[in-house]
């Protein structure tokens, strides 16, 4: 609180000295984000070194002064980690805190980490779910089934809807954050919004997962019985009568039983690749 009480406060700027960003300055530093957010992770400080050369336009714009824009720069290299596409937000507001800032406004270092701090779990969070649980699974799902086929529109259109859908996501939360400023984190994380698009895209993804499980697992049992004259398939005769896919999803529901009891990945493809062996040798499968 002593450092917060000491803090230097910035000279106000007259009216005609008032410093703004345009779309273009803002949008340039979204595309040095969304180009290297993931060039130069390292153990330290993760994300801090794309951070802060996303905001170096920003800084070059709003301070003139060598000292202002080294102490901009400092600030932006403390340790930081989001998900890229929907976390962009955080740098949205970052720029407006700067803005004000350049402008007169007693923003501190410990304001900025603050903010960013605050923010970059939350929406790590949810950008891990909406893109790498949801969006991209469901693409995925799509065009593989294009894809076998025989069919190149599936890659191709996969490539395309996957960085047109990420790119929208993260310019259109960017550009929000920096119009809304601080008031940005309560319209997107509160209200329940963001969750029930979450939860709705969620029950959409495993709908989908759920209906590939039929179309890609392919498991059929090959046992059949002669009963008199006829001869008795219990694939085609009763299982694909009684339930098509019976197979899979009760082979789907046990491997995810064992996940859930810890067994890894690893050596459950044993496990699977050894039974599927012994069956299929045995004629069962």
């Amino acid at each position: 609180m002593s450092e917060l009480n000491a803090m230097p406060t910035n000279k106000p700027v007259e009216e005609n000295e008032i410093k703004t960003l345009t779309k273009k300055d803002v949008i340039k530093s979204w595309i040095r984000w969304f180009m290297f957010a993931q060039s130069n992770y390292n153990y330290e400080r993760l994300q801090a070194t794309s951070f802060a050369h996303s905001m170096l336009p920003i800084v070059k714009k709003l301070y003139k002064g060598k000292e202002e824009r080294k102490s901009a720069v400092q600030r932006h290299l403390s340790f930081f980690n989001t998900e890229p596409v929907c976390g962009s937000v955080i740098h949205g507001i970052t720029i407006a805190m700067e803005e004000e800032k350049s402008n007169g406004k007693p923003i501190s270092d410990e304001g900025f980490n603050a903010i960013k701090t605050g923010l970059m779990g939350p929406l790590a969070g949810v950008g891990d779910t909406l893109t790498q649980g949801i969006i991209t699974p469901i693409l995925l799902a799509i065009c593989i089934g294009i894809t076998n086929t025989k069919n190149i529109a599936g890659p191709i259109i996969y490539i395309i809807s996957q960085y047109t859908i990420m790119t929208g996501i993260s310019l259109s939360l960017w550009m929000s954050g920096y119009k809304l400023g601080k008031k940005a984190v309560e319209q997107i994380l509160q209200g329940g919004k963001i969750n029930k698009v979450i939860e709705t895209a969620s029950i959409l993804g495993t709908l989908v997962m759920g209906g590939l499980v039929g179309r890609f697992v392919n498991l059929e049992t090959s046992l059949s019985f002669k009963m008199g004259e006829v001869d008795f398939s219990l694939q085609k005769d009763l299982l694909d009568k009684l339930m098509p896919g019976l197979i899979p999803f009760v082979l789907t529901i046990i491997v995810l039983h064992m996940i859930k009891k810890g067994i890894s990945p690893i050596k459950l493809m044993g496990i699977l690749i050894g039974a599927g062996a012994i069956l299929g040798a045995l004629g069962i499968f």
